[in-house]
């Protein structure tokens, strides 16, 4: 059994009943501040937990409720879990006559559900509406501070099980069977750690004393009790010398301790005060101290330790505090019998690869303890660290809370099989980043990756505010990603912008042969030999006229016209020398040539550059059928020449550098030098900038 489903309704950020879906095991629910991850811990809490008050405070409820509404009916608060059947379930498990009264679907997988209510009770409703209705307000806030001064303290809460409607309540009996551990982000861990006296080390040193008796599994029960309790008298007769050789050593002394109580009056009828001790094993508990000892036996204090280390120290003790309420031989019918662990960033406090190493830890012990594991996190380590299966992912649009399931996109097709791998191994730490930006950039390179965020300050517009990530895929591996995000084609995709920033690749090949080619716009229908495509980046094509281009949308260099990012670059600053760095090859020939068009040189002047130069083969043809005469195609040679002179990598590097460079001494008004971006990219930025 596992809990499959929790809807909420008017609970904090969830207005509108809103349905979140859970796997078998773990759940790991991501997304950005404030979109209700905590919040979905908090109604767990609320109907599984034990122990704590489970009324709400008006702060609990969602404020987006209409005046209208709130005229209608007093606010209430509906928080449902739907418990499915598992699929290796024992028939007839201890987790179905748990649930037996709750079920709502007998035949297999079964349902049962638990509902949380908090309401105003309906005797109260007549004075809710006589009040509410005669508010002379169109501030909601008005109604809302009457609720709280007049009825929040009327409210209470019921938990009813199976069909809502029937209003069965839960027996207090059942609902302990559930074991629910939350460990919030803030907590205090030092106070459960430092000696026996702590109720949690208490309990679990307790359970795991004598415990190579208690799991000995060739040893009888009744033989397990014997020899335990043997040893517990031995103990016994143990510490009754330790008592009697301290009675020995206060022997004069207890006279003179004790003369005063005499003198006082205290000692009358002929009794007199004495001492006398006994001493159990369970109350030598409180002796023992938690300590970390190195290898080499060097002892130090538990409090001494960093707030990481002891916060891993205490899940594994809450963890074994879980195990020894699981056990139906320790604790008879009081045992728990489902136990679920919820811990909220459990980043706050951990280096990241002791996340990734805990979140291992976590899926082992899940396998053997604990029932069901829910984290929140915004920790790209934790992200990288899991399955996508495992994953939930919150966003919010507008007002609107969106929850995804990356791993839920993909069908069982080969092909939706290849892209999942492919996304799994390719999110690592840096690139599961796109799980929690509000929107991406998905890039093909190096260059884009490190020039974008340049060109968008050159437009005002940063990116950091309007918290978008750029992702480099490593190339033109988009479609894989992209299903990620395709809400037109998945309910479980993640909702958020997507702006592509590939390149269109012209291609050539022989006609009649198998393979094509790199090809430079000049080549293009040069060589009647070959076949062109102006285009081989089939993503281009397929989302030219994309149904959810509100959400996903392509932008590309004109067709025809260019090939690659850098090639633009060039295309758009024909004559701006800054750009050519130092790594680049062949610098001072394309400067010449880029001097050439800006002092208007005639095309004499350009093709003796060129005849000077190792472009001089590639472009013979063009020069043979008269290329050169407009500065358009001028242009054009000098994109290209670049293009095949530089190594990307190193190019970006430095062309971020020299942009960035250029855009300060501009904003304080010094010498610079003028730099049109790209229009496929600037159109891309202001896209992904606007507001839906």
């Amino acid at each position: 059994m596992y809990i499959s489903e929790l809807s909420l309704e008017n609970f904090r950020i969830f207005k509108d009943e809103k349905s979140i879906y859970f796997n078998d095991g773990t759940n790991i629910i991501i997304g950005h501040n404030n979109v209700g991850k905590t919040s979905i811990i908090k109604a767990l809490e609320l109907i599984f937990g034990d122990g704590k008050s489970k009324s709400l405070s008006i702060d609990d409820f969602n404020k987006k409720i209409s005046i209208e509404e709130l005229k209608k009916a007093p606010p209430k608060i509906t928080i449902t879990a739907k418990l499915t059947e598992s699929n290796d379930e024992e028939e007839y498990s201890e987790d179905l006559i748990t649930v037996s009264t709750w079920l709502t679907k007998l035949e297999q997988p079964y349902e049962a559900l638990i509902t949380y209510e908090f309401f105003l009770p309906e005797k109260e409703e007549k004075d809710y509406k006589k009040i509410i209705n005669n508010i002379d307000s169109d501030d909601v806030y008005d109604y809302w501070r009457e609720i709280e001064y007049n009825f929040i303290k009327k409210y209470i809460y019921k938990i009813y099980i199976g069909n809502p409607e029937h209003k069965t309540i839960v027996e207090p009996e059942t609902i302990k069977k559930f074991d629910f551990q939350f460990l919030t982000a803030i907590r205090d861990v030092e106070r459960d750690l430092f000696t026996g006296k702590n109720s949690l080390l208490k309990e679990v040193i307790d359970f795991f004393i004598d415990y190579e008796i208690k799991i000995d599994t060739n040893m009888e029960k009744s033989k397990k009790i014997e020899e335990i309790q043997s040893r517990k008298r031995n103990f016994t007769k143990d510490a009754d010398k330790l008592i009697k050789s301290l009675q020995e050593r206060m022997k004069l002394g207890k006279k003179y301790m004790l003369k005063y109580a005499e003198e006082t009056g205290a000692a009358f009828d002929n009794l007199h005060p004495a001492f006398e001790g006994r001493i159990l094993d369970t109350e030598l508990y409180s002796a023992l101290k938690l300590i970390v000892e190195d290898e080499t036996g060097f002892k130090v204090p538990v409090n001494q330790n960093g707030l990481g280390y002891n916060n891993l120290i205490y899940i594994s003790l809450l963890l074994a505090k879980m195990q020894k309420d699981s056990s139906g031989e320790y604790l008879g019918s009081n045992a728990k019998s489902f136990s679920i662990l919820a811990i909220e960033e459990p980043e706050a406090h951990l280096h990241p690869n002791m996340q990734y190493k805990f979140l291992k830890f976590l899926k082992k012990n899940q396998e053997n303890q604990v029932r069901q594991i829910f984290i929140t996190s915004h920790s790209p380590n934790i992200t990288a660290a899991v399955e996508l299966d495992d994953l939930i992912v919150l966003c919010k649009d507008k007002d609107e809370i969106n929850i995804a399931y990356p791993g839920k996109v993909f069908t069982d097709s080969e092909e939706d099989i290849i892209s999942k791998n492919y996304v799994q191994r390719f999110l690592d730490v840096t690139k599961s980043d796109m799980l929690f930006a509000k929107n991406i950039i998905f890039v093909e390179g190096i260059s884009e990756q490190l020039l974008i965020p340049e060109f968008a300050r050159m437009i005002d517009k940063d990116l950091v505010d309007s918290h978008t990530s750029i992702i480099n895929l490593g190339g033109r591996y988009f479609e894989h990603f992209l299903k990620l995000f395709d809400t037109a084609n998945s309910n479980y995709a993640i909702k958020k912008k997507i702006a592509c920033i590939t390149d269109v690749d012209p291609v050539k090949k022989k006609k009649g042969g198998k393979y094509w080619e790199k090809c430079l716009p000049l080549e293009f229908n040069s060589d009647e030999e070959y076949e062109y495509k102006e285009c081989s980046n089939k993503i281009v094509d397929k989302y030219l006229d994309y149904k959810d281009e509100d959400y996903i949308r392509v932008y590309s260099q004109e067709q025809g016209v260019s090939n690659t990012f850098e090639y633009d670059i060039i295309l758009n600053n024909p004559t701006t020398k800054q750009l050519i760095t130092t790594s680049v090859e062949n610098s001072k020939e394309i400067k010449d040539l880029m001097e050439a068009i800006q002092d208007g040189k005639g095309v004499y002047s350009f093709l003796e550059i060129i005849r000077k130069g190792r472009f001089k083969k590639l472009v013979s043809l063009q020069i043979d059928q008269g290329y050169f005469d407009n500065k358009e195609n001028i242009i054009h040679i000098v994109a290209s020449r670049y293009l095949l002179s530089i190594k990307k990598g190193a190019v970006a590097q430095e062309l971020a550098y020299v942009i960035s460079e250029n855009y300060i001494r501009k904003c304080r008004g010094e010498s610079c030098f003028d730099f049109n971006i790209p229009t496929y990219i600037s159109e891309a930025i202001k896209w992904i900038y606007q507001e839906q």
